[in-house]
C-alpha cells in the first residue's frame, strides 16, 4: 500500500454528536473495533464484529452497546440510522463531537496497527 494513501475517517460531525459508517461482523467471535476499512468503492467504514447472530435484531442491539460501552455514552446516546438489515450500518451517537471523535481516532488507531 502506498504510503500517501490517507483513509478517510469514517465518520462525521454535527452539532448533536457524530455518525459513524460501520461494516459489521455478526458471530465475529467477540465483540470488538477492529479499525478502519476502505470499501472497494472509496468509503471508509469502522469495521466491528459482535458474538451476536444476525437474528431479530440481535446484532444490532450489540453493535449499539458496544460502542456506548467503547466511547463511555450512555446506550440511550447511540442510535441506529440505517442498515438495520445489512452488514453496512450508520449509526448516530449523541455528545461532544469533538471528544467522541478523538475516542474513535484512538479506538481505531490502536486496532488498526496491530
Amino acid at each position: 500500500m502506498p504510503k500517501n494513501l490517507v483513509i478517510k475517517e469514517p465518520w462525521r460531525y454535527s452539532a448533536a454528536g457524530i455518525s459513524i459508517a460501520l461494516r459489521v461482523t455478526p458471530r465475529g467471535g467477540r465483540d470488538d473495533i477492529d479499525g478502519i476499512e476502505q470499501l472497494a468503492d472509496g468509503r471508509s467504514v469502522l469495521k466491528v464484529r459482535v458474538r451476536a447472530i444476525a437474528d431479530g435484531g440481535e446484532a444490532n442491539k450489540a453493535v449499539l452497546v458496544l460502542l456506548a460501552k467503547s466511547l463511555g455514552v450512555p446506550k440511550a446516546s447511540v442510535r441506529l440510522l440505517s442498515g438495520a438489515t445489512s452488514r453496512l450500518k450508520q449509526i448516530a451517537i449523541d455528545g461532544d463531537p469533538a471528544r467522541l471523535g478523538e475516542a474513535l481516532r484512538q479506538l481505531a488507531s490502536a486496532k488498526s496497527t496491530d
